[in-house]
Formats: C-alpha cells, structure tokens, sequence
C-alpha cells in the first residue's frame, strides 16, 4: 500500500478548477503523509503550489473518453503510489471512477462533504437517505474519495512551485471509446451549479418562463449567484435541464441557496440540503422546505423577489 493523498485536478482549458486549490489544500491539513496531484492534459500549475504533480498528455486525451481516461488515471495513480485519492464529485468522476476502482481494486466513498484524519486513517462524512442522515466511511487498502464541490471554500494551495512529472499511460485510439461530433459552448458565462458558491432557484410557482426570466434570473444577477431551478420548473419549460438542482439534476453545495416557490420535495431536497445557508420564500407555510431552511419568508414571490433584488443590489 502506498503513502499520502493524491489530488485528481480538472481543469477548463488547462487552467485547474476551483475544486483542485481546495482540495489540495484540505489534503495537506489532513497531515496523512505527502501531497501530490495529477492531471489529464495539459495544465497551467502555478495555482497548484509546492506539491508534484503527475501528468499524462496525449492527443487521445483532448476530448474525454470513458476509456482513455480510465487508462490514463490507473497509470497517474500507479505512478503516484498514493494511500487514498480525493477528487471533485463531478460527472467525469462519476463515470470513470467507479471503473478505476474496480481496476486497482480499491474502495469507492462518494459525495462526501467533510474529511476528517483519525487514527492515521481518512474518514469521510456522507449524507444518505437523501440527506436526512451523515454516516462516516471508511476504506480499508487504497481508498478513492469524491468530494462535492464547496465543501472546503477558501483553501490555499502550499507555498512553492509545482514539480510535473510526466507519465507515460501508452494511450492509444483504440483506447477512445467515443466520438466527438460537435462541441457546443454555455451561452451563459455563469459559474457551473455544482460549483457555484451562490444559487437561486426557482419552482413551479413562478407560473411561465418569462416569469422565471423576470424574476429569478435578476434576482441571481444581483447576488453574483447562478440560477437553479427545480425538475417542475424545468419540466414545465422555465428552465434547461442543466439549470435543474434534485435527485435527477444537479448536487449542489453552496454557501447561500435562495428558493422561490419551491416547495421542497425531497426528490430536490437530496440535490441542495447540504447548502450552509438556505433561503426559502413560499407561501405555504407548511412548505417542506421550510423544515430546512435557514431563514423562511412566508409571502408572495412576486412581492419579496424583488424587494431582495433591491437590497442585494443595494450592497
């Protein structure tokens, strides 16, 4: 069994996500031997600090593929000889990693939000149950942690210049499993739900589109926040399926989430309970919702929207 944790970095054009910086720098508090990292691709890693990084490029690789990036990863993890992998709880690693894991024969503990060091072992916190309840994992020989974004905000990677070292994983194009047709770029520029900091989501009670226009997407503006919505929203044409937060959308964990008119079924409960504060506005007060949220207005969507656009744009 191998020593320290290593870090599995995305990037977006070769720059690391936001998620690489914090958990790099969580697996360094953790204090369970050395910190290395290692990325597909190529990489600007000044953002990265002082810990190697182990890197595999390949013309094979430019676009992902199931299989070339299972391949890929088994060769960086062999390289690194790490105890445990961390990465972000991302589509990419919901594909790949649980096939990875079969191949080295290593643990999966998925979506967990807190680490914790005990004992000279990582234990991981998870919800389950759609949230209702935390239970903590732990893997026995080499274990493969996802980690949901937001779950360590404002983490500083360590002081120093990243080593790359490159590793050679013989990738070749029997090994891309996929074809690329065609690459359609977000017409919004807004940060990805599943690593947004700040959320606001609209329900069904928003009654058309251009409501949900009017009323949501200014509101978000004015908390520099990206738009939700819920499956009924979506379902009803209010929004992309992309914008959808629950069970069967997106998993999201940021520090401030505001729903309108969202009841709180628990199909959408499972994608955002684990956001630090949650702002409901409904006007039932027997909304679900309300069981978890932070700070519930009970009243007209229509009415207090705006009158929250107003102070957040005031600040």
């Amino acid at each position: 069994m191998g020593t320290g944790i290593l870090v599995l970095v995305e990037t977006d054009g070769g720059v690391p996500r936001k998620t690489a910086t914090e958990l790099i720098a969580k697996a360094t508090a953790l204090g369970l031997g050395p910190v290395s990292a290692a990325v597909i691709g190529p990489v600007d890693a000044s953002s990265l600090g002082g810990v190697k990084v182990y890197q595999v490029e390949s013309a094979q690789l430019a676009h992902y593929s199931t299989g070339a990036t299972v391949k890929a990863l088994q060769a960086l993890v062999a390289a690194a000889d790490p105890a445990v992998v961390l990465a972000p709880a991302s589509l990419n690693s919901k594909d790949a990693l649980p096939r990875l894991a079969v191949r080295l024969g290593a643990g999966l503990a998925v979506e967990v939000t807190d680490l914790r060091a005990e004992g000279g072992q990582l234990v991981g916190k998870r919800p389950i149950y759609a949230g209702k309840a935390l239970v903590d994992v732990k893997v026995a020989g080499l274990g493969i942690f996802t980690v949901r974004p937001n779950s360590f905000p404002g983490g500083v990677a360590p002081a120093g210049s990243a080593q790359i070292v490159a590793v050679d994983a013989g990738i070749t194009a029997a090994d891309v499993d996929t074809e690329l047709v065609e690459v359609l770029a977000p017409a919004s520029k807004a940060v990805d739900l599943t690593e947004a900091d700040r959320i606001v989501s609209g329900g069904r009670s928003l009654k058309s589109k251009e409501s949900f226009d009017a009323v949501v997407r200014p509101l978000a503006a004015a908390a520099k926040a990206t738009v939700g919505a819920s499956r009924a929203a979506v379902d009803a044409g209010y929004a992309g399926h992309g914008d959808q937060v629950g069970q069967t959308g997106k998993v999201v964990n940021p520090s401030l989430y505001i729903a309108l008119g969202i009841s709180g079924a628990i199909q959408h409960l499972a994608g955002m309970r684990t956001s630090r504060v949650i702002v409901s506005v409904n006007k039932d007060p027997e909304a679900p919702i309300f069981q978890y949220t932070t700070y519930g207005i009970v009243g007209d969507l229509f009415e207090i929207a705006p009158l929250l656009q107003k102070e957040l744009a005031a600040h």
